[in-house]
């Protein structure tokens, strides 16, 4: 088997210090990118195999980058003359489309589309098109985030990862939570099946046939999954799960990882807590359920069992769920935890996030 290690790249301080601005400018083409990083994975020594896994980017790549470096410095990570399409745009072009794209329009719009923005700085479409490729920018796209205000957000993190990665011997972590108000939804005509050429199709319209709530606890070590159906979502009804996973796991040191709902807070709960020692409860950081692995679950549930759905009483979609829970437990398999909470606490710094580039 062909050896993939290699030794470290000689590399100047000077041509660091370069490679570095490389990439974190945002007028770089990303294929320069890409080469600078090779470099500076392969100046730290990193293995030829983890660099291309890292980058995304095949072994060959980064051996003929390794190379090229090796050969002519900084000099080799250049275009050669005549190598690839000639631009038909210059980088006072590029440096308009960038930050133009990344303010606001003048007419009030969200955002810009490449016939705006090519008729706002007079290009053609295609070449907005081209650079918004290049440089990876899409307009069109926006996701949604929150960063924790939790003052106590670094401890919780720790604590929690530190449950998934490094479990405690001889106990159990549970990931619990509640899915409140599941609706029961009946549509107001039959379906349409799938047939060939054609998907199923549905009515847009429904009726509610009431909601249920569903306690689940997942265990962290194996993927199994226990859950408990209540009409609320109050301090006794967690209670009573509470009791369910007493039964359920006997004589264990049980480890509860829950979000901050008052629920799981409440005096009751606490009391109930100090007469059993054998549960220790372990709270997410605020705005941050994200990290507790039953909501991965609960993400699954919604999408196989209850979003497409047709259920004629609370009866129907309980059943439905419960039917979900025991094929899963059948073939049940754990959430593999990869982030460490160093990784974590670095993307949920705004400050890291939103640092000037340079």
């Amino acid at each position: 088997m062909a050896n993939h290690a290699a030794a470290p790249l000689p590399i100047t301080p000077q041509q660091r210090t370069v490679l570095v601005d490389w990439t974190r400018t945002r007028v770089m083409p990303q294929r320069m990118v890409l080469r600078a990083r090779i470099v500076l994975a392969s100046a730290d020594g990193v293995p030829i195999r983890r660099i291309a896994s890292q980058l995304r980017c095949s072994e060959p790549t980064v051996r003929l980058w390794r190379q090229r470096f090796i050969e002519a410095g900084l000099e080799g990570l250049e275009e050669s003359e005549g190598r690839g399409r000639r631009a038909i745009y210059g980088r006072e072009d590029v440096e308009r489309v960038l930050s133009t794209t990344m303010s606001k329009p003048p007419d009030g719009s969200t955002h810009w589309s490449t016939r705006t923005l090519a008729e706002h700085l007079g290009l053609g479409r295609s070449t907005v098109q081209r650079i918004w490729k290049e440089y990876r920018l899409q307009p069109h796209r926006s996701r949604s985030f929150k960063f924790s205000k939790d003052p106590e957000l670094v401890q919780k993190v720790t604590d929690v990862v530190g449950l998934y990665l490094q479990p405690p011997k001889n106990a159990i972590v549970l990931s619990v939570d509640e899915k409140s108000q599941i609706q029961a939804l009946d549509r107001t005509q039959p379906l349409l099946p799938l047939r060939p050429g054609q998907p199923e199709r549905r009515t847009h319209d429904y009726k509610r046939h009431g909601t249920t709530t569903l306690f689940a606890s997942l265990d962290v070590a194996t993927g199994e999954v226990h859950g408990n159906f209540s009409p609320r979502h109050g301090v006794n009804d967690f209670l009573d799960f509470l009791k369910l996973l007493n039964r359920t796991y006997p004589r264990r040191e049980l480890h509860l990882i829950v979000d901050n709902y008052h629920t799981h807070k409440n005096v009751l709960v606490k009391d109930w807590l100090s007469r059993h020692p054998r549960f220790h409860m372990h709270f997410t950081p605020t705005s941050s359920s994200w990290l507790n692995q039953v909501e991965g679950w609960f993400s699954l549930l919604s999408r196989r069992a209850i979003r497409r759905g047709v259920f004629q009483s609370v009866g129907q979609l309980i059943e439905a769920i419960q039917l979900f829970i025991t094929a899963w437990n059948n073939k049940r398999h754990p959430f593999v935890w990869v982030k460490t909470a160093d990784e974590i606490l670095t993307k949920a710094n705004p400050k890291a996030t939103f640092g000037s580039v340079h």
